[in-house]
């Protein structure tokens, strides 16, 4: 993997350069944007960004555990994770870039 990550202040000049708003309008959008969502997961509901993924708080209930260097079994306490569901949308796109960076196609050629 090792690629390039995408940070706040890359989508913040993405927002300026295809919307035309000003840089700092552009960063306070990205952010309020962040915010919401951040808050709405944490209110415990589901955000669904259409086309891309689905974020959702579950809750996860006490277990057993097991120290993988002691081999000790460990109460593991309940919490709540956030949990991330790409869109069969996004996977497809994975899928085909891969597909691109291998050099082949994705349907198979009708030559003969």
């Amino acid at each position: 993997m090792g690629g390039k990550t995408l940070t706040r202040a890359d989508l913040a000049e993405a927002v300026y350069r295809k919307v035309g708003l000003s840089r700092s309008e552009s960063a306070a959008l990205v952010e309020m944007i962040i915010d919401e969502i951040c808050d709405a997961v944490v209110r415990g509901e589901s955000v669904k960004l259409s086309s891309f993924a689905t974020f959702q708080v579950r809750d996860k209930a006490e277990r057993i555990g097991r120290n993988p260097k002691t081999g000790e079994e460990v109460p593991i306490s309940p919490r709540r994770v956030m949990t991330f569901k790409a869109s069969n949308v996004l996977k497809q796109k994975i899928a085909d870039a891969h597909v691109q960076r291998q050099g082949g196609s994705k349907e198979p050629s009708s030559d003969g």
